[in-house]
């Protein structure tokens, strides 16, 4: 039958409606899987996600400078923040990485065979522990540095000034405390909200200490906002020399996002910091975001510091795997050449337990403080490395739906290794024009299994700011396979090239103790030639379930003569739940004096 006009005209009407509504729907679609679509990241992920800004760099104004100008020890003490076990954020939570392969033994700890010419250490003494820190904190993550007439340390909830010789000279000094002079900025920083994750360095360009931590409401999962705190001494005395204090919010477009394992580095155009962003109510990845602060106005105290910091943001569609990204600092040697751009390294952390992975990546920092929008990171709106570097393989240190690995004697709680990361520091070192960076981690090479776990350095040739090929040398060190569990790494090179590694070890029949290895810079490549000493023999260990050991170990170069190693690091002096000590120590390789150079 034959339709007529009017029952025409109904079909293409309807025809057409139904078309829009198909493109309407196919339009929604496109713009709910880009993300784009108001309410699209609510739906997936609960409570409405912001945006992170991308591509250009972002200027991020800072509150200070305020002025602390009592003595350390003159300030009144605040308690730290309630805290005990500290949550491990990581890229991909562990109950989602599935494995690769079976289980293999663990093999038994033998004597090694080793060479052991390693010096012993000149000196150590205690540091911090868990009850004069006054946070019933765990871990601790123990880090620190050393000046000219302080070593300063620093753990989750206070920073302890000592002498050379181990004196106290002021604290354990809460960072709430240390703090306490923005109370009148309105930021977590000053009002009793400082939440750890501390960091010091001594600036030897300036002579100058910078010491932080970050701060927020709430703990975790909390809604924020989240702030780094920092503070830059006004002379090299920093019990009693004063202190400018200056609070950054990590990103004021995303206030719930927080900034976890904050990392700082000297660099001479800037001090550098980058952290894991993550959302604080979820706790689900966000990428990462990095800041170059202005040094310059920090340590001088010239007004609010203009035009404030530099930052950069990556997504995690743009970082795959990576995260954790760790900025270059340096201490023996010259410095960098004039012009020459901040380096940020970091691997894959794998989606999938025994993945074998090979490569570092690389990224500059180029700011300009004058014209902010000049400053670039990386290449691209997607900031992508500048290079990649093919190392031998390595698999990183966590197994199928947990991060806790390493054994202790007597006990089945086992300890986190942080083996998804380079380590802190990332060392720069430039000798008679020949420059370096210097890296290590934790890695599980015994590929199917659960290790043991060992140290994994590497030394890359960047003079001229060349990304190369290859390292210059690397290597997994295990002590000739002595059957210990070796973690938490943190590494540094003196005036000669001499390089150490500091680290925790431990096995189902040891305690936890405090380790370094080091080489001569006449040794041959790949090799801790000089072997293995002890700092401190553990006496005891951790019975905790959470299995959280530091999240990082500091090891630095004395600039009195750019050749005493300084390292300090957790251990139990008796089996407790998390009863945890620190300690100190210094030693030096044979010096030479006609090649010890001062930084210039």
């Amino acid at each position: 039958m034959r339709k007529t006009a009017a029952s025409q005209s109904g079909i293409f009407d309807s025809r057409v409606l139904i078309g829009f509504a198909f493109c309407l729907v196919g339009v929604f679609l496109v713009l709910l899987g880009l993300g784009l679509y108001p309410g699209a990241s609510a739906r997936a992920q609960g409570p409405k996600q912001n945006q992170m800004d991308v591509g250009a760099p972002q200027v991020v104004p800072m509150v200070g400078p305020v002025s602390q100008d009592q003595d350390l020890r003159a300030l009144p003490y605040i308690p730290s923040s309630t805290q005990f076990e500290e949550r491990r954020l990581t890229r991909y939570p562990p109950s989602q990485i599935p494995s690769q392969g079976k289980t293999d033994p663990v093999r038994a700890v033998r004597q090694s065979a080793q060479a052991a010419a390693m010096p012993t250490p000149i000196a150590t003494f205690a540091g911090i522990n868990s009850g004069t820190s006054a946070c019933n904190c765990l871990p601790p993550d123990t880090h620190g540095d050393v000046g000219p007439n302080h070593y300063i340390q620093s753990v989750n909830s206070s920073i302890q000034i000592f002498n050379k010789t181990g004196g106290t000279l002021s604290g354990p000094t809460t960072y709430n405390t240390f703090f306490a002079a923005l109370n009148t900025s309105g930021t977590p920083c000053g009002l009793n909200q400082n939440d750890g994750d501390g960091f010091v360095f001594y600036d030897q360009l300036a002579d100058r200490w910078v010491v932080s931590d970050f701060a927020f409401a709430g703990g975790l999962p909390g809604p924020g906002p989240f702030y780094q705190c920092i503070g830059v001494s006004k002379t090299g005395d920093p019990v009693a020399g004063g202190w400018w204090l200056y609070a950054l919010q990590v990103d004021s477009s995303n206030p719930t996002w927080v900034g976890d394992y904050p990392k700082l580095a000297l660099w001479p155009d800037a001090y550098y910091l980058s952290v894991n962003m993550f959302d604080g109510p979820m706790l689900g990845f966000q990428g990462v975001r990095v800041y170059a602060l202005p040094r310059s106005a920090m340590i001088n105290g010239t007004g609010a510091p203009n035009p404030g910091a530099v930052a950069f943001s990556i997504t995690p569609a743009n970082l795959g795997d990576q995260y954790s990204l760790v900025p270059a600092t340096f201490r023996a040697g010259s410095r960098p050449p004039a012009g020459q751009p901040e380096w940020f390294m970091d691997i894959n952390s794998s989606a999938t337990a025994g993945t074998v992975e090979t490569q570092i990546f690389v990224r500059r920092f180029h700011v300009d403080f004058t014209t902010p929008a000049n400053s670039t990171f990386g290449v691209g709106a997607a900031h992508t490395p500048d290079g990649t570097i093919t190392v031998n393989g390595f698999v990183d240190a966590f197994i199928t739906g947990s991060t806790l690995i390493v054994p202790q004697n007597g006990t089945t709680a086992k300890l986190d290794t942080l083996g998804d990361k380079l380590m802190t520091p990332l060392v720069y070192q430039n000798l008679g024009g020949t420059e370096s960076l210097w890296a290590s981690q934790t890695v599980n090479n015994n590929q199917n299994g659960t290790g043991p776990t060992a140290i994994r350095w590497y030394q890359f040739n960047v003079t001229g700011n060349t990304i190369p090929a290859t390292p210059v040398q690397q290597q997994t060190f295990n002590n000739g396979a002595d059957g210990l569990w070796r973690f938490m790494p943190s590494i540094a090179v003196d005036a000669q090239g001499n390089m150490a590694i500091g680290y925790s070890v431990s096995s189902s029949t040891t305690e936890p103790a405090i380790k370094y290895a080091g080489r001569l810079a006449s040794d041959s490549l790949n090799s801790l030639a000089q072997g293995e000493a002890q700092l401190i023999a553990g006496a005891g260990h951790q019975t905790h379930s959470a299995g959280r050991w530091g999240d990082y170990s500091g090891m630095s170069i004395d600039p009195s003569d750019n050749l005493t190693f300084w390292h300090t690091n957790e251990y139990f002096s008796a089996t407790s739940s998390a009863s945890w000590n620190t300690r100190i120590g210094k030693f030096q390789f044979p010096s030479l004096p006609q090649l010890v150079t001062a930084v210039s």
